[in-house]
This record gives structure tokens, sequence and C-alpha cells, in this order.
């Protein structure tokens, strides 16, 4: 076991498209030992993917190279270590970007690792797709990746060798977390619990501000202070797995309980058996206790031995998408977006088969809760948006033509109109052989 009493670690990023403004100031104010930008989700690896089908050398996440010229100057003066899944569909073109922002900045000596391994297309020809009825093969040229929810291990060797920012592709959110502890820790790959209590805070910090304060918020009910400065996560963890969710001193949001027991069972289906590629963590018996403004202490995870079965993620090419939109104001506006509607269902009917599903909203109506369809007063407006999946692409282009048709070929008061077509990589998801994938690592000097 380390001597190191306590590892400060915290989260720069919850999402692709997260806030970078918090980040720099854990970079510069909160003393860290790692700060982890967790970033990937399986629509946003497919997006990945798609880039980089139309370009080789992209496939990242976009943000990549402006987190890192904000965050890479007070990491490196201050030893704080960056681990990140911003490789996304193409951790090693990341990972020489990442390299060219250092050189740029004129940070040298540093070392980044891109953690390779999840890639498993060429091993998914009999996995089997549940949710399709099919197997990998049958989806035939349409198949365009296959990625593996990958572990602690690639980012471990990767700080092993030194690395000071770790570039990964799909792997587990909390493993990002994870691994940082098990390398300062040292704690062996079958320690069940620790491995279980570093997943349970993993998941409260994977999601940033979430646990701070942000979607948490709700006006009248759970107030929360200085939103609009709100800061992300720090997570002050023991050798023995237990630890202290906090922020910033004078950033906006809070740490309360409540935000981490609401944190603790956000996308979680069994809390007693939270499957990760390194551990079945068990948060059935987490307590939380408040010991000081912001300040929460965490205990009670546990786990157990890892399973024998990773999840995969296959993106594959499912047609296309058109979509319009119209707005309508004023008295009668539902009739009449229900009418721009079922004259678009109508004038796409010579397409035939070539539309494979359709749906219409009226958004401020009826978009979110669309069982709703009791006599209501009229709303001040509402948008009708039009939507179809195609088997080509001059299929969606005609949905999105003839929302824009309706200016003058359809009801009174139209206006406003936007569209766009695109092509829809989808994602299943089956299982591979936990032993069947192995990380590995590439190291880069700059």
């Amino acid at each position: 076991m380390s001597e190191v009493r306590t590892v400060r670690i915290g989260t720069g990023a919850g999402f692709a498209g997260d806030r970078i403004a918090p980040a720099v100031d854990l970079a510069k104010r909160g003393a860290l030992d790692f700060l982890v930008f967790e970033c990937l989700a399986e629509r946003t690896i497919a997006l990945a993917q798609q880039a980089r089908l139309h370009d080789p050398s992209g496939g990242f996440d976009r943000l990549l190279e402006r987190r890192l010229r904000a965050v890479l100057p007070a990491c490196h003066a201050n030893g704080t270590r960056i681990v990140t899944n911003m490789g996304a569909a193409n951790p090693r073109a990341a990972a020489r970007r990442a390299a060219d922002v250092a050189r740029d900045l004129g940070l040298r000596g540093l070392r980044v690792a891109a953690v390779l391994g999840d890639d498993v297309l060429d091993r998914t020809g009999d996995i089997a797709l549940d949710e399709l009825g099919a197997t990998v093969r049958e989806l035939g040229d349409r198949v365009i990746s296959a990625n593996a929810y990958t572990g602690i291990r690639g980012i471990v060797a990767a700080l092993d060798a030194g690395a000071d920012v770790v570039v990964c592709g799909r792997v587990a959110d909390p493993a990002l977390f994870v691994a940082p502890l098990v390398q300062t820790h040292r704690w062996a790959m079958d320690d069940w619990d620790r491995l279980g209590k570093g997943t349970l805070i993993g998941h409260l910090l994977e999601c940033a501000a979430q646990v701070t304060g942000g979607y948490f918020a709700d006006p009248g009910r759970k107030d929360v202070p200085n939103l609009a400065e709100i800061g992300f996560p720090i997570a002050e963890v023991g050798a023995d797995g237990n630890a202290v969710v906090s922020k910033l001193e004078g950033t906006g949001g809070q740490v309360t309980r409540a935000t981490c027991i609401e944190q603790l069972l956000y996308e979680v289906h069994d809390p007693a058996a939270y499957m990760q590629p390194d551990v079945i963590a068990d948060f059935s018996q987490v307590q939380f206790e408040r010991i000081g403004p912001d300040r929460v202490r965490v205990t009670g995870g546990t786990g157990r031995r890892a399973p024998a079965m990773l999840k995969v993620s296959v993106g594959y090419r499912d047609g296309w998408i058109g979509e319009g939109q119209i707005s309508y104001a004023g008295s009668g506006c539902v009739a009449r977006g229900r009418l721009a509607a079922d004259l678009v269902t109508a004038r796409l009917g010579p397409l035939g088969d070539d539309v494979l599903e359709r749906r219409s909203d009226l958004i401020g109506y009826d978009a979110v809760s669309r069982a709703v369809r009791d006599p209501r007063p009229d709303p001040p407006e509402i948008r009708m948006r039009f939507a179809a999946r195609c088997r080509t692409r001059a299929g969606a282009h005609r949905v999105a033509e003839e929302v824009e048709g309706l200016y003058l070929c359809g009801p009174s008061g139209g206006g406003g109109f936007t569209g766009r077509t695109q092509e829809v990589v989808a994602i299943a998801s089956g299982y591979i052989a936990a032993p069947d994938v192995c990380q590995t690592h590439e190291m880069t000097e700059t």
C-alpha cells in the first residue's frame, strides 16, 4: 500500500460539450494530483466514428485542443496529471494533437500516452445484437465500428510509465477515476472492495457539475446558489477508498447529501450490482455525511469479482434523417401545427418504403408529454417539428423540403423554417469475453 494519505482528483468535464472555465479554475487552484475529463457517451462515439469516416486523422473530441490549451500550463506547473477519454474513436490521433499543443505551449518533457485496445471490430462478427435480432456479421457493410467498454489496466500502465496526459477511447466512465487511485495507492487488481469504492467515487464525479448542483437545480424546490459560476467537484480519496467530495471555495453550486444521493442513483439499474469492466460495484450500503460547507464524506461502497464479459457498442449505418421545423403563433396555432404535420405526411406518400419511420411534434405543447391530448387553451406559440428516417439521402432531403414548402402551401402564419439532412450512425450493444480485449499504450514525449 502507498504511504500517500489522500489523492486529490477533480473533474474537468462531464460530457463532450461541457464548460471549460471550471476546469481551468481547478487546474489553477485545486492542488490536484489528477484532473479527469469524461467526455464520451454512446451517442458521442457514434458521431466520432462518423467524423473519422470523413477524415481518418479526426474522430476525437472537437474541444480537445481548446481544453488542453486552457489547462495544460497550470497542470504542468502544479504537477497535475490529466486522464481523459477525449480520444473517442481515434485516441492515437488525439494523443498526437495533445503533444502538438504541449509543444506549441513550450511545455518540454511532457509525456502523452494513447491507450489503445477498445477497438474490437475484427473480433465481433459472431456477437449477437439482441435489439436488432442479428449478429454483427449479418449487418454486413453497414457496420463501421465496434468498441468495447475497457477498464483501468491500460491507464494504470500508462501512468506507471510516467505519462503526464493519458488519452483513451472507449473506457468505462468511472475507470478514468479508478485508475489514478489504483496507480497511486497501489491497490491490487483483485482488491474488489477498494475497486468498488473507487468506482463509487468515479460514478459520483463522472458527470462533473451534476454532483455540485447542476441538473439538480429546480427553482423554488431545490434552489442552488450562483449557478452561473458553478464549480466542478473534487474528491479527496484515502488509501482505504473512502473519500470526501467538495468543490473549490468561492465557486457557485453546492455539494450536499442530496446532490450526492441524486448522482449516486443516476443511470444505475441495480445499486447492488453496478457492472464495470474491473469490478461489480455495490452501492447499496453507501453513506453520505455532511462534515462542513460543501464537504460530504462518502463511505460504504464495496465490490466483488469483475464480470466475465465486456459490453461492446457497435456503430452501423442506419439510413438518413430528414427534419424540418416551422413556427405558428396566436389563436388556432395548435390546429394549424397539426394540419401542417398532416400535410407533410400526405406529401411524403410518393416516397413509399423509402420512409422507414417518422414522427411529428408540436414543440411547446406535446413534444415531451406525447400522451397529453386533452383540450387545453392554445399556448401563445408552437413549433411544428417533422422528422423521418429514410433509406436514401434524397428521401431525407425531401422531408426538409416539404416542411419548407408549408410557407405558401400550408396553414396561415408559418415562419422561421429550419431544416437539416444527416446520415444516421446508430448504436447497438453486445458482449465480448473480457480475455479477448487487451489494452496497450503508446507514449510520445514533447
